[in-house]
């Protein structure tokens, strides 16, 4: 029996009655909807995968879909302080940084590049075998092979038996990502949208437009290779829906991290441009995502666009992704709390388990809030430092392999070179990369920073 994860309206539901009370839609309109699913045998969506055991009749999949219309209809609380329009964003930023001048861009070299692309897969990597698994999993499998506090490749070596029967392995992952079976970097969407991203640059520049990212992705992106608010965007779009609406549209995942892993490029080709990386960032997140997931991309390019100068430290660099995100959102309260938090604390365990408490019982493991939030603690925390930063991201759980590669990518470019990389982290990538984006399985990290040097926006 095939269960397509993350597209079933009676998964989805779930998703979006948890969006409904994180936005302050009507509550007792959202605890009517619920009241009707559960009378009609409804269920909660499952916590950590995609879908439900077992498919729902087809009364209560028609009724899932009237209900997720039913609650898209509820105004939301939030609306006036987290709008998803650029022009509305900008209206309630008032540090919203100012347009480079028309003059040469700040340098960045492809060896910087090239290190921001090898921080970004070792992050990856480092997070891909603990993907989904709480936070006492990856503490305990850690510190089992004396591993902890993080500072290497997970291993299956020395983990007793009864730990991994209670804390398995991300099942993708463990065969490509456990330190004695790492051989090369594996295929990962964290990899694969900076690739469509490059692609989206060579084939349409700077001014490309949400719709060239909506036609890239039907011409090169495998629809298995999607998921959350990038399957259901990519399912509307099958379906007649155009954007933006295709990031609306029964998808309770348009808050969640798929646009941050989407934003390193339009960060690493506007060096010293942050405004710039945030617009390119809200152009292609608004396909997928609305408010806080489109503000995560935005962030995280305009922090990266910032790095890529070379001149600053990376609390600058997260200020820096701070002014693009509207200071009464959801995401600039998380992301400022953290950074609290960060330097409070002498222990991240202290830190991670007090955004633990505030977030786990009531966002996903993939939400965007809590994500962002964990990343600038992360990187906040180790002042920067590579190893520091992308242990620390991975360590603090939830979506590991993406908060270790967004953790990474910053953190790498700020060392600006591959040779200040830890060797124990780059050497077994042996410079190549697995991906089903077309033209780019087994490139080099080296080649992909030229390519992406290329694309380096100029006057």
């Amino acid at each position: 029996m095939l269960r397509l994860t993350w597209a079933q309206p009676e998964d989805l539901l779930g998703h979006e009655l948890r969006q409904a009370a994180q936005d302050g839609r009507n509550a007792s309109a959202v605890a009517a909807v619920a009241a009707r699913w559960k009378r009609a045998g409804g269920w909660d969506p499952p916590a950590r995968a995609g879908a439900s055991p077992e498919p729902a009749s087809p009364y209560l999949r028609l009724l899932a879909e009237d209900l997720l219309d039913e609650l898209a209809d509820l105004p939301a609380a939030t609306a006036e302080d987290e709008p998803t329009d650029l022009d509305g964003v900008r209206r309630l930023c008032p540090h919203w940084p100012r347009p480079a001048a028309a003059a040469p861009a700040p340098a960045v070299t492809p060896a910087a590049l090239e290190a921001a692309w090898l921080g970004r897969a070792v992050g990856c990597l480092l997070g891909k075998p603990v993907e989904k698994l709480p936070l006492d999993g990856i503490r305990a499998l850690a510190r089992s092979t004396g591993n902890w506090p993080l500072n290497g490749y997970f291993t299956a070596r020395g983990v007793p038996a009864d730990l991994l029967a209670a804390h398995p392995w991300n099942r993708r992952s463990a065969a490509t990502s456990l330190a004695e079976n790492i051989d090369g970097m594996p295929e990962d969407d964290d990899l694969d949208y900076p690739l469509l991203n490059l692609l989206l640059l060579q084939r349409h520049g700077h001014a490309f437009t949400t719709a060239d990212v909506a036609r890239l992705w039907l011409d090169e992106l495998p629809a298995g290779r999607a998921f959350t608010a990038e399957r259901l965007a990519y399912r509307n779009l099958l379906c007649g829906v155009e954007p933006p609406r295709t990031a609306r549209h029964r998808n309770p995942f348009r808050e969640w991290i798929g646009a941050l892993i989407r934003a390193d490029m339009h960060g690493w080709t506007n060096p010293g441009d942050p405004a710039a990386a945030a617009e390119q960032a809200h152009r292609d997140a608004t396909l997928t995502h609305t408010a806080n997931g489109v503000y995560a991309a935005m962030f995280t390019a305009a922090a990266i666009a910032t790095a890529a100068t070379g001149a600053h430290d990376v609390h600058a660099c997260l200020a820096a992704g701070l002014t693009v995100v509207p200071p009464r959102s959801r995401l600039a309260r998380a992301v400022t709390h953290a950074v609290r938090l960060a330097r409070t604390h002498d222990d991240f365990d202290t830190v991670v388990d007090e955004l633990h408490t505030v977030y786990g019982a009531t966002h996903h493991w993939v939400h965007a809030v809590p994500n962002t939030a964990l990343i600038a603690a992360a990187l906040t925390h180790a002042d920067g430092d590579f190893t520091g930063s992308i242990t620390r991201a991975v360590a603090g759980g939830w979506d590991t392999d993406s908060n270790g590669a967004t953790a990474g990518s910053v953190a790498a470019l700020l060392a600006g070179d591959p040779a200040a990389l830890p060797d124990r982290w780059t050497a077994p990538l042996k410079n190549r990369l697995a991906t089903s984006v077309g033209g780019f399985d087994g490139a080099g990290f080296d080649t992909l920073a030229h390519l992406t040097h290329r694309e380096v926006a100029r006057p």
